[in-house]
């Protein structure tokens, strides 16, 4: 036994680790996905039975924190949350390159509600397109994206699966769900968009975009 509960390693204790872990409700299995660390090391670094290199540490820590987590002390806590915003076609084109720098480095689907595709596609400046291929050739990252019920000018069904929302429920102002983040987006007079770094909220707005997706009788790909 290396390491004890309350003996750091790189500022990260065996205690954190797991504690982490709870907070956002993962198995070390889905700590490895997130990490690329074999679900045996990070059982051995958690039972004190390995010593973990010093970039082993640096990435699980980064991977946490990427999360929403906060350590502190010998505990950890969720933070309170990241806000960054972005206005008008220069910001929108910016927003874009956030998600794609977050993506590269967690992976994982995109969920987008509410969309108009004309405004995304007029206000990124064809920005927006080639920073979807981009994403996908990262990660092999795909999008789930709900479009207004009769909407049909959907752009790329090799990249996203599209699904309508009820006309009577459809309302212009969409949001973006991308690791762990939630972006709201404004586009009258201009994009103005707010996003949000809070696991909690996101996972909220994802279980609000599956109760639509899952209730969506039409999946556009199959009739295109």
């Amino acid at each position: 036994m290396w390491a004890k509960e309350n003996k750091k390693i790189m500022n990260i204790t065996t205690g954190q680790i797991r504690g982490a872990r709870g907070i956002l409700n993962w198995s070390q299995s889905d700590l490895s996905d997130k990490t690329g660390i074999s679900t045996t090391s990070i059982g051995a670094i958690e039972n004190g039975n390995t010593q973990p290199r010093e970039n082993t540490l640096r990435i699980i820590r980064e991977t946490f924190e990427m999360n929403g987590i906060e350590f502190i002390d010998n505990g950890v806590r969720l933070q309170s949350g990241q806000v960054h915003t972005y206005r008008g076609e220069k910001g929108f084109q910016e927003f874009f390159d956030y998600v794609l720098k977050v993506l590269q480095k967690q992976g994982g689907e995109v969920y987008i509600s509410n969309v108009d595709e004309d405004d995304f596609v007029r206000w990124g400046g064809g920005h927006a397109q080639p920073h979807m291929r981009r994403t996908t050739d990262a990660k092999n990252i795909r999008y789930k994206i709900l479009l207004k019920e009769g909407d049909t000018r959907y752009r790329d069904s090799e990249l996203c699966e599209y699904k309508w929302i009820p006309k009577s429920q459809f309302i212009p102002v969409p949001f973006y769900l991308f690791a762990n983040h939630l972006a709201i987006i404004l586009f009258d007079p201009e994009p103005d968009i707010v996003v949000l770094h809070n696991p909690i909220i996101a996972e909220a707005y994802k279980r609000q975009f599956f109760a639509y997706w899952e209730k969506a009788a039409i999946d556009l790909n199959e009739i295109k």
